[in-house]
């Protein structure tokens, strides 16, 4: 498989694209572009089997580079945004392939804010990276492996601290939560976020060992057992996340998938709500990327909130976010951005929104569910014919159907709105594909529109 660099960071498979030598080259670079003799920066891994050895590669080579490594061991990558974000460091590396298969790794890099690079900031590093710049410290000036602490504890007792916690009350509830973490970084954290709050935990995959027991990538199909466990174990609620614990997918207590374009809705629906109580003339905004249901801008309407739409990628959102002043922000695919907490796509920040959501309706998550906007989401993937530019594809389809739209946008492949549906068609920032993803009032016609863009990429007239 080829090595994969984009604005979500690096990845490649171990043994074929991704070996010491080019996490050496990344590394010394990203240690030249964000620190200077005496920085630091914290690593932290998903809990992979590649992910021990990747770390004494990125500790050794942060060192020769005159940095210290500030390492936090296996935790989620919101623990090492937030473990960054609260300390002098210069930056922050995830070692992850968030929810690529085991046989994938990668780096994610972070800037001194604990914030993904921007489009710039990585033209930069790969600039510096295919220019085989590097700068080592001499026989004196190594850089030193240093203890960051548990920063699994700072990351629980942060959430803890968030505005709308009602621990007493939430304690009281006691909802009985499954969760699998697919045996990776989520495996404490998770777990003990929930029994904090009082909830009675059914670990189904946290042992920690960085063995998933399933494709990691937390779909529907790959979530069977969880819904299982939800059922025989007549729990609230069935939780899991992804390698890197930043992605949050529910299960209902019926063992029915929540559906993770809800991951968010209800998270913006809870904290708009929550924020217009607290101020009735504040201009309230959320953040979302253009493959994100519809159902969030009705439910800002709900609050006279703005929704505004980034291209894909978290680091997009979050700096929309921090430009707009949003509240509340993240994407689909079960990420929930909190700036209260941090800016950063975080499992534990979208699993206190639950928590307090369903214990403020006082019901069940079916009846959450019920609660927001019914839409459907189908969402296809295929791969270019040899020899064809994604940007011409796209440009060849804006040009037979973009007079159909209400609305045109081209700043993230191709997305368009019509009255009651859109679709978006987009490269992949993480693997060599095209996406479709459509969305409408009804399962099929969200597959028709869906295929039919499909059929238009696999069979180009």
């Amino acid at each position: 498989m080829p090595l994969i660099r984009s604005i979500s960071g690096l990845r490649g498979t171990i043994g074929d694209s991704l070996g010491p030598d080019i996490i050496v080259r990344y590394v010394a670079a990203f240690a030249q572009m964000v620190t200077h003799s005496g920085g630091t920066v914290v690593v932290g891994h998903d809990g992979r089997p590649s992910g021990g050895w990747i770390e004494d590669v990125v500790v050794g080579t942060l060192r020769s580079c005159g940095v210290n490594a500030r390492t936090i061991g296996m935790a989620p990558t919101p623990t090492v945004q937030l473990a960054t974000e609260h300390s002098d460091a210069s930056g922050g590396i995830s070692i992850s392939a968030s929810h690529n298969p085991s046989e994938w790794n990668g780096l994610k890099f972070l800037n001194h804010e604990g914030i993904f690079l921007d489009g710039d900031e990585c033209a930069q590093l790969f600039g510096l990276v295919d220019a085989g710049e590097r700068t080592l410290a001499d026989w004196a000036g190594g850089g030193s492996r240093l203890d960051a602490g548990d920063e699994i504890e700072k990351h629980c007792e942060r959430a803890l601290a968030l505005p709308f916690v009602r621990l007493p009350e939430l304690r009281a509830r006691r909802f009985t939560v499954v969760v699998d973490a697919v045996n990776a970084s989520g495996s404490e954290i998770v777990p003990m976020m929930l029994e904090r709050c009082g909830c009675q935990v059914v670990r189904l995959f946290c042992a920690g060992s960085g063995l998933f027991p399933h494709t990691p990538e937390p779909l529907p199909e790959n979530l069977t057992a969880l819904a299982d466990a939800v059922r025989s174990s007549g729990a609230d609620i069935g939780i899991a996340v992804d390698p890197d614990a930043d992605r949050l997918v529910l299960i209902d207590e019926r063992g029915v998938p929540f559906g993770e374009e809800y991951t968010i809705t209800q998270a913006a629906d809870f904290v708009l709500r929550f924020e217009r109580a607290r101020d009735a003339a504040r201009n309230l905004r959320a953040v979302v990327n253009l493959s994100t249901t519809r159902a969030v801008e009705d439910v800002a309407a709900r609050y006279a909130a703005q929704v505004l739409r980034t291209p894909v990628g978290e680091i997009n959102v979050a700096r929309a976010m921090k430009q707009s002043g949003a509240v509340i922000g993240g994407e689909g695919s079960g990420g929930v951005i909190l700036p209260e907490l941090h800016y950063g796509r975080d499992s534990i920040a979208g699993i206190m929104i639950l928590l307090h959501n369903l214990l403020e309706r006082g019901g069940t998550m079916s009846a959450l569910r019920a609660a927001l906007p019914a839409y459907e989401i189908a969402k296809r993937k295929a791969a270019l014919l040899p020899g064809t530019a994604p940007e011409e594809m796209l440009a060849r389809i804006e040009k037979a159907r973009g007079g159909e739209a209400v609305a045109v946008r081209t700043d993230d492949g191709l997305k368009l709105d019509y009255e009651r549906a859109w679709v978006h068609l987009r490269a992949s920032n993480t693997e060599p594909i095209i996406r479709v993803i459509a969305e409408a009032h009804t399962r099929d016609e969200a597959a028709r529109l869906a295929d039919d863009f499909l059929g238009m990429i696999e069979h180009p007239s």
